[in-house]
């Protein structure tokens, strides 16, 4: 496996001199770059974070799109560029010297920059710092040998981290690693959710894309969502495939009373408040339910919104039907979040099990009789999905597993397991692009 060194710490954009113009905006946009890509190695929740500062919303808006896309690529692609670096480097260089090298190999590896152009930039970069002078004719040769002999063969499954590779191979199989390590190079198309009254055909056509089982919209354009046709207009909601199958599953109806459990940011409230269902949305984050809010708003949708942690709630009520997308380590989004991979720890499997655990058990609660409960993870590990459902009905009698139909509810034919339940891997309808991981069980109350 190759080497996963640790990303140096975040610094300030540098701006010293007076380079040409042009060069100067496309030297910022590249240490934009490596400011994302440090800070999402660094912490979770930190690409977004970096995105948000000073340093990056100071510069233009197709640079700092360029900056993320370049980061995102490097986020993917980085077991299999720092393979290629190790070949090259007879020791390893400071990790701002390494920042360097990555950002330019995902440019042209990745998003095919022309070499001279990346190469000349990362020893402008190498060159603009006290810290990576030294190192400018080291980037410049690396590069430059790269580029002249190749970079030699690589593995998909090298851009994992070896603990999570370990626990896929033992869990899916060797086949399944590779394939679902194959779906995570690349960057993922935009999938939408409609409004039910909504033309899906006319939309797919109008952005080049195709209906997928369920209803799904994926787009065959990128870009701005906001200048797509229905955006303003509220007829759609970005929201991955497999994300939008927990709420079909669900199956709320008009006139029955609907709980979404840890709601935020709210693709599935969405869907549950279109099928006409009342609708009560909880989560513990104000900031997080803000993009609720928002889309509420924007589609002319309607829930309540309560701000509380969904076991500590004291409202009495139950409902004929409870979603609950529970907190986890997300690794099934590792398509469009590379990053969740270098945030998750193995401890935080076990510990956001536990939270797991307690909340399915208060939402049991909140199931009337003769009503249903969905639970879903965006995680492909077996303790936040197999394992607590399995352990939920040892200790809930008063509950069965409701069968689902995946064509029924847009999921992969393949993801129905023994039991009834949803397992789907990145790797499905990958000849389409391929879907975030989840697992989903549906569960009746006798």
């Amino acid at each position: 496996m190759a080497d996963k060194a640790r990303g140096p710490r975040r610094e300030p954009i540098q701006r010293t001199g007076e380079p040409d113009a042009a060069a100067d905006i496309g030297v910022e946009a590249r240490i934009a770059a490596g400011i994302l890509l440090n800070a999402a190695l660094e912490r979770r929740n930190g690409l977004d974070e970096a995105m948000a500062s000073a340093e990056l919303k100071s510069l233009p808006g197709p640079d700092r799109a360029f900056a993320r896309a370049v980061a995102m690529a490097a986020l993917r692609r980085l077991g299999e560029i720092d393979a290629i670096l190790n070949r090259r480097l007879q020791k390893s260089p400071p990790e701002a010297v390494r920042t360097i090298l990555r950002v330019s190999l995902a440019q042209t590896l990745v998003l095919d920059t022309p070499a001279f152009a990346a190469v000349s930039t990362a020893v402008k970069l190498a060159e603009r710092d006290a810290k990576t002078r030294p190192y400018k004719a080291l980037v410049n040769a690396v590069l430059r040998g790269i580029e002249r002999e190749g970079p030699g063969l690589t593995t998909a499954e090298s851009n994992l981290p070896d603990w999570i590779a370990a626990r896929w191979k033992q869990t899916y199989g060797e086949a399944a690693l590779a394939a679902i390590a194959l779906a995570a190079r690349d960057e993922p198309p935009t999938d939408l959710s409609l409004k039910p009254a909504e033309d899906a055909n006319a939309l797919a056509e109008a952005l080049d894309g195709q209906v997928l089982t369920g209803g799904t919209v994926r787009a065959g354009v990128r870009g701005d969502v906001a200048a797509w046709p229905g955006y303003e207009t509220g007829g759609w909601w970005v929201q991955d495939a497999a994300a939008a199958v927990p709420a079909r599953l669900l199956a709320a109806k008009s006139g029955e009373t609907v709980l979404d459990m840890c709601a935020a940011p709210g693709g599935k409230t969405l869907q549950l408040a279109a099928t006409g269902a009342t609708v009560t949305a909880l989560d513990r984050s104000e900031p997080r339910l803000r993009r609720l809010r928002q889309n509420l708003d924007r589609t002319g949708l309607s829930a309540e919104i309560v701000v509380t942690p969904g076991e500590d709630w004291e409202d009495e009520r139950t409902f004929d039907a409870v979603l609950l997308d529970a907190p986890c380590t997300a690794t099934g989004t590792l398509r469009r979040n590379p990053e969740v991979l270098r945030a998750t720890k193995p401890a935080d499997v076990a510990k956001l099990a536990d939270v797991q655990h307690r909340l399915l058990d208060a939402a049991a609660e909140r199931v009337a009789p003769g009503g249903r409960l969905v639970f879903c993870v965006c995680s492909l590990e077996r303790e936040e999905g197999e394992t607590q459902i399995i352990a939920f009905l040892r200790r809930n009698p008063a509950f069965r597993t409701a069968p689902a139909d995946p064509a029924a509810v847009g999921a992969p034919a393949e993801a129905l397991t023994p039991e009834g339940w949803l397992r789907i891997l990145p790797s499905m309808w990958a000849e389409t692009g391929g879907v975030d991981g989840f697992f989903a069980a549906r569960l009746e109350r006798i």
